[in-house]
């Protein structure tokens, strides 16, 4: 093999080694990237922050520098209501990407706290901007993750604006299965890294709400539930309780 092969394919097993199970491996492996190309993302996503349990990755009204993906762990994203208390708006696993709230403005518009250890990569916003229209592919594929982000945010919206409380909790054990079996995780068994509180606030509901629509779910056979530990035991019937006719 020619050495500017064995070049070309050491930068990209670099870069596959560090973006494994990450969302930004669209980004940083479209097809037909050149050798120089491929060192130039290379740098682009080898800055990496480690944050414990409860840290904030970023504040609401803080500079926007830089989006993250997320390496290892997992997160919310919060969001300071008037009556003082604080409304999550969403969780987000490895593979997926924080930081976009912050593009339009120059200043994020929410908080984003690890909810357990967790790994990001950090990627200079301005300077994706200047490669992506120096390497258009790179630039096609960042749009097809912030379209991704957009059409989850209208799924959140119509989840909390044509469903029963029941109804939400079982879309959102269905969206985490399917985001851990992505992942290749079990889709069935998981532990959930935000408390029912937290769900509740997600999801628009009181946490009397959440825990009742638990137990409910586990009378009926639908999940085991132990402390933060779930099980799914009946999917069809989680899918099956969603279309319920509602009255």
């Amino acid at each position: 093999m020619p050495p500017t092969a064995v070049t070309a394919r050491q930068a990209f097993d670099a870069i596959k080694t560090a973006c494994s199970n990450c969302n930004l491996r669209e980004l940083c492996l479209p097809i037909g990237l050149e050798d120089d190309e491929l060192k130039r993302l290379d740098e682009l996503v080898s800055t990496r922050k480690r944050l414990k349990r409860g840290e904030y990755l970023y504040r609401s009204g803080q500079g926007f520098e830089s989006i993250y993906a997320i390496r290892s762990g997992f997160f919310k994203t919060d969001v300071l209501i008037e009556d003082g208390r604080d409304q999550v708006t969403g969780f987000q696993m490895t593979g997926e990407l924080l930081g976009l709230d912050g593009i339009s403005n120059e200043v994020h518009s929410c908080n984003a706290i690890a909810l357990e250890d967790s790994e990001v990569c950090a990627i200079p916003f301005s300077h994706l901007e200047g490669l992506s229209r120096e390497i258009h592919t790179l630039q096609h594929h960042f749009h097809k993750v912030m379209s991704r982000e957009i059409v989850r945010d209208h799924g959140v919206m119509m989840l909390l604006g044509t469903m029963r409380a029941e109804e939400r909790l079982a879309a959102f054990l269905l969206n985490l299965s399917q985001r851990f079996k992505a992942r290749g995780y079990s889709p069935a068994e998981f532990n959930l890294r935000m408390s029912r509180d937290e769900i509740g606030s997600y999801l628009g509901l009181k946490l009397e709400t959440v825990s009742r629509a638990f137990s409910r779910f586990q009378e009926e056979g639908l999940l085991a539930v132990h402390q933060r530990k779930v099980r799914i035991l009946d999917t069809p019937g989680l899918r099956k309780l969603m279309t319920h006719q509602r009255g």
